[in-house]
């Protein structure tokens, strides 16, 4: 396979900003070495969703008929590219076996060819008005904020692709209550409280236990009984891993509309880490790289300044240090985290290399951690 292949992906969502597929580019030379990537992600595809799997860098060609599709894949395909008559020969046998697609850079007037149905349209909603008739479900593009996402469901679209809701500014300086007993009981688990005393912060709220222990008994998480109490908790997992799962908690504490969709990402990021991280670091640092990534979006979750979330909190250094921008040991797994949140490859591709790893490692990890987070419950 070539190693200069990576993919980078963003969140579909609806009216109502859940997630309802994940758009995957795949930033490969040669459409035949974008298969080849492709084939090699295997059982760590993510299943949950639908996966639309568009190409960056090279045009669509025959090479697509040796795509072994997973269930749940659609291949987008631009609709200028469609004009190219390799192009739409390659799209037009996929379609007849039964691979769905999905139409992006559309724009009106573009003329199509005829016999083909797509379940998805992509336009710039910043210059595409909406009362264009469209072959499909119209996703807007292009948006930078949530105010502009509200403003283009507004007038027609049915959904967005993209990370707008990352641009929501910090709403206040303090964390709400309910966010602060989360932290209260985290910093009680890292000072090695008293079982019991963390079970009495826990009761203070029905709800955090119970979430807790959801979380605990997620398939994602492996365990071979049923936890069924705080107490059994401590017993199965130790203090370090209820570090982990308590910090899931504050991760899904937002109550906000964009909430979902920013859980999935960071709970991807921290899963990321943790995996790609782990020949890096020793096991008992890899919760900490899971925590990171999974923090990593806390200032937008819970609407206050990152600096204010962390003077509340006991973490380790490295952590703190990641979150704030600063160099450290876990900064570069971060950035790389993020990159793969990027439009373009070329911060991947950079942070990939200075970490010493290979394009397809990075891509198995990527949707291996994307899966992962469909397993959680938001």
């Amino acid at each position: 396979m070539d190693q200069h292949v990576f993919f980078t992906r963003e969140p579909v969502v609806n009216k109502q900003r859940a997630i309802t597929a994940t758009r995957l580019r795949v930033h490969a030379p040669t459409c035949a070495a974008a298969v080849a990537a492709l084939d090699c992600i295997g059982e760590d595809w993510p299943p949950a969703r639908p996966v639309f799997v568009g190409l960056a860098g090279c045009t669509p060609d025959a090479s697509l008929a040796d795509w072994i599709a997973p269930e749940g894949a659609m291949l987008e395909v631009g609709a200028q590219s469609m004009a190219e008559p390799v192009t739409a020969n390659a799209v037009t046998q996929l379609a007849q076996s039964g691979l769905p697609l999905v139409l992006s850079d559309y724009k009106a007037g573009i003329e199509l060819p005829g016999g083909l149905s797509f379940r998805f349209v992509m336009a710039d909603a910043r210059v595409q008005p909406v009362t264009i008739k469209v072959p499909g479900i119209l996703l807007a593009t292009g948006l930078t904020d949530p105010t502009g996402f509200d403003a283009a469901v507004k007038d027609g679209y049915g959904g967005a692709t993209g990370w707008f809701f990352k641009n929501a500014l910090a709403s206040g300086k303090k964390l709400a209550p309910a966010h602060a007993q989360i932290v209260r009981v985290l910093n009680l688990v890292r000072r090695n409280a008293d079982p019991k005393q963390i079970e009495d912060a826990l009761k203070q709220d029905v709800a955090l236990s119970f979430k807790l222990l959801r979380y605990i008994n997620s398939a994602g998480f492996g365990l071979m009984c049923q936890v069924q109490s705080f107490r059994h908790a401590v017993v199965i997992l130790g203090y370090e891993k209820l570090n982990k799962w308590l910090s899931l908690l504050l991760v899904t504490a937002s109550k906000d509309p964009s909430a979902p969709a920013l859980m999935q990402a960071a709970i991807a990021r921290g899963r990321l880490m943790e995996v790609l991280g782990a020949e890096f670091f020793p096991r008992e640092e890899h919760d900490n790289l899971f925590i990171t990534g999974a923090f990593s979006l806390l200032d937008r979750l819970l609407g206050v300044p990152m600096e204010s979330v962390l003077e509340e909190m006991t973490l380790p250094d490295r952590i703190g240090d990641a979150l704030l921008g600063q160099d450290g040991a876990y900064t570069p797994f971060l950035e790389l985290a993020r990159a793969c949140e990027s439009d373009s490859a070329e911060a991947l591709a950079a942070q990939t290399h200075a970490l010493g790893l290979g394009s397809e490692a990075v891509n198995r990890a990527q949707l291996a951690a994307l899966k992962f987070a469909d397993t959680l419950e938001f």
